[in-house]
This record gives C-alpha cells, sequence and structure tokens, in this order.
C-alpha cells in the first residue's frame, strides 16, 4: 500500500478512537465554554510550537465563535526563528506572563494546546489559571504524556493540572507511518486530531447556546459577507464588540 493511503488509515484512526473515547469530556467542555459565553466572558486559546495551529484554526475566521481568542505570543509560536521558539517554549515565566498579559480572568476560560503536555510553557500557563481560578481545558496526547518525562520542575504534565482533558490520541512519538529502509516514521497524528477535537468542542458549545435560548457570536464565511451585506454587517458588529477586549484582534 501507498505510504499516503497508510497516512490516511493511521488518521482515520486516531480520529475514530477520538470520537469513540472523548465524548463525555467534549460535552464537560462544551458546557465550559457556554457558561463562559452567556456570562459574556473569552475564550481563550494557547498553544506553543505547532500546536499554536490548532488556536489559529479558530481564531476570526468562518462558522466559530468570535469570543474565541488565540493568544499568539511570537517568541513560542514558531511562526519565526523556530529554533528559537524551541527555547522559549522551555523557559520558565513565559507561560505565567502570558496569562497576566492578556488579563485573562476567572469568568474567562483557557483552552491549552500541547501534545506531549510536557513543555514548560503551556504547564506554566495552567498552574498560574490555577492560580487565579480560570478554568482550564486541555488537548493533548494522554499515552504519549505518560511516556514522556516531564520538563516542568513541578514534576507536573498539562493534563495533571488542567480541569478538563481532551485525549487527541496522537501515537508516541508523534509520527504515522513506516517506510521500508528507512530509520523513522513520518507524517505527524497530533494536529489533526486536536482541530477536530477543538471545533468539536466549539460546534457542542454553540448548540447548547441555542437551546439555552442564548444568541452565541458566530462569524460568517468571508466571502458570504462579500456578496451579503446582512452578513458582512452582521461581522463587522461582532469586530467591533470584541477589538478592544482581544489583543490580537
Amino acid at each position: 500500500m501507498e505510504a499516503w493511503k497508510q497516512y490516511f488509515n493511521v488518521m482515520n484512526d486516531v480520529v475514530a478512537r477520538v470520537m469513540d473515547s472523548q465524548g463525555d469530556n467534549i460535552m464537560k467542555a462544551a458546557e465550559l465554554c457556554a457558561k463562559v459565553c452567556r456570562n459574556g466572558g473569552l475564550i481563550y486559546g494557547l498553544g506553543a510550537g505547532h500546536s499554536h495551529l490548532v488556536t489559529e484554526d479558530a481564531f476570526w475566521r468562518a462558522a466559530t465563535l468570535a469570543n474565541y481568542a488565540a493568544l499568539l505570543e511570537p517568541s513560542v509560536t514558531g511562526t519565526f526563528e523556530i529554533t528559537k521558539s524551541y527555547m522559549m517554549e522551555n523557559t520558565y515565566e513565559v507561560g505565567r506572563h502570558i496569562v497576566d498579559y492578556h488579563r485573562v480572568s476567572p469568568n474567562d476560560c483557557m483552552i491549552i494546546v500541547s501534545n506531549s503536555g510536557n513543555n514548560i510553557v503551556p504547564v506554566d500557563a495552567a498552574l498560574r489559571a490555577q492560580e487565579k481560578g480560570i478554568p482550564t481545558i486541555a488537548i493533548t496526547a494522554v499515552e504519549y504524556s505518560d511516556y514522556l518525562t516531564t520538563k516542568h520542575k513541578s514534576g507536573k504534565k498539562l493534563k495533571d493540572v488542567c480541569d478538563i482533558v481532551l485525549d487527541n490520541c496522537s501515537l508516541i512519538g508523534d509520527a504515522a507511518v513506516a517506510i521500508d529502509h528507512f530509520p523513522m516514521k513520518i507524517g505527524s497524528t497530533s494536529t489533526i486530531p486536536a482541530i477536530y477535537l477543538q471545533n468539536a468542542v466549539l460546534t457542542q458549545t454553540v448548540e447548547l447556546l441555542v437551546q439555552q435560548g442564548f444568541d452565541p457570536d458566530v462569524f460568517f464565511n468571508g466571502h458570504i459577507a462579500y456578496m451579503d451585506a446582512a452578513a458582512a454587517e452582521h461581522n463587522d458588529r461582532l469586530v467591533d464588540k470584541y477589538f478592544y477586549r482581544i489583543r490580537n484582534l
């Protein structure tokens, strides 16, 4: 079988395992996010390294909540100077400063994404959130995290600190396909299920809010807004509503 077909098979299996095993915690996370929305709070997403891709996927885009805010700290995202970002991701106090700088409050919640759950920034951010009474949701690979030794001096991993843990079921080593006569596996396994999980939570959040008689703030697709004046006005109104609350908007 060609490697690309093997990759599809592996990822379909990973996503199926997530769907089969994470339903209860998806509902708990959605209930938390719905409460935050009803109370006028923000849903913050934080990911360092490649995990920041998950938070970018939900920030200021079509079909997602307008009160979702990605905490895109340039020094740890890896968007540029990526090898430096790895060092920053494993520097103490950075995660704490991100939480404090953005003035995340107990009225908000944080979705913290880290596949390994062992790097210092996400664990520090979760610990700071815990200190401040901010509810947290982890998206992490539980089996992989258990396999690894945490880098954090507390001995804790992300899954040990957060209130709700969503397991992305990513494989140990974050790699999918073995190729004959090649020494390492190819094809990452973490980002796809993490994005599935976050979108599942946000989608369920919207359904819960509607069922509760609450009108959630959700963006229209930009191309739809280009063709529909009412959709454009709706999007502009949401940007104005959150522009001075979300620093990266």
